[in-house]
């Protein structure tokens, strides 16, 4: 076993590092505040490779593996503790990903290019109105073919990027039923352009966090789209959502770690500094355990969350593991990495004392963005629980079956 980084995840990890302190940390409030990320931030992002990096370089990604992705993840979450561009990076690296790898030729080299240098969005649309976690029994949404076109009719919410995909450009994957009577076997995927759609309709909603990008939902009613919008094949779309949303939740740890990573940093930077009786807060072993508990947590979770990052890589470079190894370990980063790095937030605010509940200090930021990853984005708490018990058990002991 080697935990040692090379000489390449150095350097890379530095470059990041440079220009996530030097550019993006400075303006976090501002993105906060005007609930919108730097279009300068964004096209800086491109010139990196930080925009769908996982993606072929054949169509303007990097190539890049997902230890080096997670690399980045942990840097741009260290640098914006609001967690609004490591959002735009993880969804972007995952779903681009899935785009590059199962999407049609026509679709990767209308849309990536574009994607990879800041100038067009890739989102995931799966959450519906009726259901999120139930995907196989609340989802209506449904695509029919029409001679060489598809027919796509229904509804997504509580999606990120809609501002951004409509404004800009772009496509949401999106999952859509072609067989009803199929089960999860019945689910096709489709790159869908929300942006000069008149049969599109978008609506937004003010989440409490993450504020620089924007949450959202849409409707679609006879949307046509040609056969080549179709992502890898018919009926085989809930397997590619299912691996993007591996992916994803093995980058929303990466940025949860970072996340805690500078919060902790904060707090340590303070209570050596604070007085109370006479000498800093720091002194004292009521603060000095609580101190050790989240940095061990910190770090266990960091060693679980590349772990996740270096089973993906093995699978899809050696073909060493499966798509039930990468579920069962991206699963176990994700119930971790948000739960953690909220309790380190929270317990840093009360270090800060009345300070912490004010806008002086970024921590309010981090637990309002933070929140997110644990009540829903890519899978709730107790989803993960359930996917980790079915990866140890087996499919017939799920307890909705």
């Amino acid at each position: 076993m080697d935990f040692s980084w090379t000489e390449e995840q150095r350097l890379w990890r530095k470059t990041i590092r440079d220009f996530a302190q030097k550019k993006i940390k400075p303006k976090v409030r501002e993105i906060d505040t005007n609930k919108k990320i730097p279009e300068e931030i964004v096209k800086e992002m491109g010139t990196l490779g930080l925009l769908a990096p996982t993606a072929s370089n054949e169509y303007g990604g990097a190539d890049l593996d997902w230890i080096m992705a997670c690399i980045a993840a942990e840097e741009l979450g260290r640098a914006d503790i609001s967690l609004a561009v490591p959002v735009l990076y993880l969804v972007e690296a995952a779903w681009g990903f899935i785009l590059s790898r199962y999407g049609t030729k026509e679709v990767k080299e209308k849309y990536l290019p574009k994607i990879t240098s800041g100038d067009a969005f890739c989102g995931i649309a799966v959450t519906e109105p009726t259901g999120g976690s139930d995907i196989v029994g609340a989802a209506k949404t449904k695509a029919v073919k029409k001679e060489n076109n598809w027919i796509l009719n229904g509804e997504k919410v509580f999606i990120s990027g809609v501002s951004e995909s409509f404004k800009w450009g772009g496509v949401h994957l999106t999952l859509a039923r072609t067989d009803f009577s199929a089960g999860h076997k019945g689910f096709s995927f489709f790159a869908l352009p929300l942006k000069d759609n008149p049969n599109i309709e978008i609506s937004l909603f003010e989440d409490m966090g993450r504020m620089g990008i924007s949450t959202g939902g849409f409707t679609m009613k006879e949307v046509e789209l040609p056969s080549y919008y179709l992502i890898g094949e018919r009926n085989r779309g809930f397997y590619y959502a299912m691996e993007g949303f591996s992916a994803a939740r093995t980058l929303i740890g990466a940025t949860c770690v970072g996340a805690a990573e500078a919060a902790l940093e904060l707090g340590m930077d303070y209570i050596k500094t604070r007085k109370a009786f006479g000498r800093p807060i720091g002194s004292f072993e009521g603060i000095q355990f609580q101190l050790a508990e989240h940095y061990t947590n910190i770090e266990s979770t960091k060693l679980l969350n590349y772990r996740a990052a270096w089973v993906m890589d093995k699978m899809y470079k050696e073909g060493n593991f499966s798509h039930h190894d990468v579920a069962l370990s991206a699963a176990m980063s994700k119930l971790r990495a948000p739960v953690i790095a909220f309790d380190v937030m929270n317990e840093v605010a009360n270090w800060l004392g009345a300070i912490g509940y004010t806008k002086e200090y970024p921590i309010e930021m981090g637990i309002r963005g933070i929140r997110s990853y644990s009540i829903g984005a890519e899978g709730t708490m107790n989803i993960m629980k359930i996917i980790i018990a079915r990866e140890l058990l087996g499919k017939e002991f799920l307890s909705y079956k």
